[in-house]
């Protein structure tokens, strides 16, 4: 089962994808959102779906797909979560999880273009796994209590400016990270529940069809519950926020690789959850 939003900006239609067909979920709510997600959406669509309640969402395949959920109150990311992801930037692995956040309104659809802003030139790509939240997480205790937090899994392209992050911050990388359209997310929200493993996931990405990074969410240097339990020691994570959990090896910011430029095409990829591709374009 996997949650989705399809339609143009500003008028997506909530879906549900199911054994090859997609069904509209109006009936069920107005949107997916984060008070839908905390008042046990995901139970009720999979009710909605057992008892046949729900309509074909006719022409589904021909809309244009949004980011799965909308009204994010916060999108909260982790640097460096993977330990070659940090040496080939020059550093150790972290002792604690790095923490940043990028604005809410970078969150476009997962096939929606990037756009370069005036000037930049160290535009580069981050395939990440995304948490979505579905229960308050606060002060948690245990990696078991962290779990049950989590709504659903989906993607997200962690869009990054590196002059910006790094040379422009004084410190804090929110300035390379908070563009508009510098998180695209989707195709789908996967509920956690229909996720076998997170920790043991592919996750890869390519640019202009060669691939950039090909790694797995094994090598995760604190593992998706660890970082949920540390998060809620600093902060109060709500229905809708979202977490986004590192990228591997394989970005720009090595120097093996040149940072993207207008008219690049950016594929984005978790195994089972999906795949988004972006073109850039400039400002």
């Amino acid at each position: 089962m996997e949650l989705m939003r399809l339609g143009q900006p500003g008028r997506e239609i909530p879906a549900v994808r199911h054994d090859g067909n997609y069904y509209d979920l109006r009936r069920v709510t107005a949107d997916i959102t984060g008070t839908f997600l905390g008042d046990g959406g995901i139970r009720q669509v999979r009710e909605a779906l057992v008892e046949g309640q729900l309509p074909v969402l006719e022409d589904a395949g021909s809309l244009r797909v949004g980011a799965p959920l909308t009204g994010i109150g916060a999108v909260v990311c982790i640097g460096q979560n993977y330990a070659a992801h940090a040496a080939e930037t020059g550093d150790q692995p972290p002792k604690a999880p790095i923490v940043f956040f990028k604005h809410p309104n970078t969150v476009v659809g997962p096939n929606d273009d990037v756009v370069i802003p005036p000037g930049a030139q160290k535009v580069d790509w981050e395939v990440e796994l995304a948490i979505v939240i579905g229960k308050r997480a606060s002060y948690l205790s245990s990696a078991e209590e962290a779990l049950e937090c989590i709504a659903g899994f989906t993607i997200s392209n962690d869009v990054s400016e590196r002059d910006y992050q790094i040379v422009h911050s004084g410190g804090q990388w929110s300035k390379g990270k908070c563009a508009p359209t510098f998180n695209p997310m989707g195709p789908a929200l996967v509920p956690a529940g229909d996720v076998a493993d997170p920790q043991a996931l592919r996750l890869y990405s390519k640019v202009n069809g060669e691939s950039r990074q090909d790694s797995t969410t094994a090598d995760m240097v604190f593992s998706i519950a660890e970082i949920l339990r540390d998060l809620s020691q600093y902060m109060a994570l709500d229905p809708g926020d979202v977490v986004n959990t590192g990228t591997p090896q394989g970005v720009a910011l090595s120097g093996r690789f040149p940072y993207l430029a207008a008219g690049d095409t950016m594929t984005i990829g978790i195994e089972g959850l999906g795949e988004q591709q972006q073109l850039v374009v400039g400002s």
